[in-house]
C-alpha cells in the first residue's frame, strides 16, 4: 500500500463516555505542510481530539480522514509508518534503555525478524541529538526525570520519520529552553497537529489554531486571526493585552475582574 498523502481531517465527529458528549460533531482540517494547534480550556475535549485523528479512538458518529481515505482503513503498520505520537501517559516505567526506546520508531519500516541498519542507529542517534538528549543514550529510561522523559519520547516519535507528528502537551515538564526547542522540531514533519496550553507558544509555533470550549470548535484560523482578545476573553475568563514580537501575537494575562472589584 502508498503512504498516506494529504490533509488529516475530522468530520462531524461525536463522542461521549457513558451519557457525556465530550465532543459534539466537531470539524476540523489539519492541512499538509502545516502545524496546527488544539487549544482551549482544560476538559474542552483536545486530547480526546487528538486521539480520534490517531485512531486510538472511534467517533460514536463522523469520520476522520487522511486526505480522501479513511483512516479506518489503515491497518496498523501503514499507519505507523506515517504517522507518529507522542502521548502524555509515556512513562518510564520499562527496563529498556533510551537508545532501545528511541530504536523502536524504526519498528514500523522493518519487517517481524528486521534488524537494526547501521542506518537506524543513525537515525536514532541524530534524534536524539535534536532533542537535546544524545547524552542519555545508554541510561535506562526508567532513571530519568519527567523532563528527560520527555524528550526522549520526541525522538522516538522523529525516528519513525513521519509524514504526521501528533503530540499531546510536548512541552510538559520542559523548561523554557527546551519548551521552545521541541515546538522547532514540528517543522520536521510534513503535517504536525499538537495539543497546547501555553497560547504563546501557540502563538509563535502553529501556523493554524483550533479552538475548543466544552466540546465544541469556536475558531479556527491562523493565530492572528483566532486569538483576539475578546475570543480569550469569552473562552478563558482572562483579559488580555497583545503585543506584537517580530509579527507574531504575545500576550500578557490578568483576571478578568480585579479582587478590589470582587470585594469592595
Amino acid at each position: 500500500m502508498s503512504t498516506a498523502v494529504g490533509a488529516l481531517h475530522a468530520r462531524g465527529v461525536r463522542l461521549g463516555y457513558g451519557r457525556t458528549d465530550v465532543l459534539h460533531g466537531v470539524d476540523m482540517v489539519a492541512r499538509e505542510g502545516r502545524v496546527t494547534g488544539l487549544v482551549g480550556p482544560n476538559g474542552s475535549g483536545k486530547t480526546t481530539l487528538l486521539r480520534l485523528l490517531f485512531g486510538a479512538l472511534r467517533p460514536a458518529e463522523g469520520e476522520v480522514l487522511i486526505g480522501d481515505r479513511p483512516l479506518a482503513q489503515f491497518d496498523r503498520t501503514e499507519l505507523a509508518r506515517s504517522m507518529a505520537v507522542v502521548v502524555q501517559e509515556d512513562s518510564g516505567d520499562t527496563a529498556l534503555s533510551v537508545a532501545e526506546v528511541v530504536l523502536l520508531g524504526r519498528l514500523p519500516h522493518h519487517s517481524a525478524l528486521g534488524r537494526y541498519s547501521d542506518s537506524d542507529h543513525a537515525i536514532a542517534l541524530d534524534a536524539l541529538r535534536r532533542v537535546g538528549a544524545a547524552h542519555l543514550v545508554d541510561r535506562d529510561l526508567s532513571e530519568l526525570s519527567g523532563g528527560e522523559r520527555q524528550r526522549v519520547m520526541v525522538a522516538r516519535a522523529l525516528t519513525q520519520q513521519p509524514r504526521y507528528l501528533l503530540m499531546d502537551e510536548p512541552t510538559n515538564h520542559l523548561d523554557i529552553h527546551f519548551q521552545h526547542e521541541i515546538l522547532q522540531l514540528t517543522e520536521l514533519s510534513q503535517t504536525a497537529v499538537v495539543v497546547l496550553h501555553d497560547l504563546n507558544l501557540a502563538a509563535r509555533y502553529c501556523d493554524d489554531l483550533v479552538v475548543l470550549q466544552s466540546g465544541h470548535v469556536v475558531a479556527s484560523g491562523t493565530p492572528e486571526e483566532v486569538l483576539t482578545t475578546e475570543l480569550i476573553k469569552d473562552v478563558y475568563g482572562v483579559r488580555a493585552t497583545i503585543v506584537v514580537d517580530d509579527g507574531i501575537p504575545q500576550f500578557l494575562f490578568a483576571p478578568r475582574f480585579s479582587p478590589a472589584a470582587n470585594h469592595g
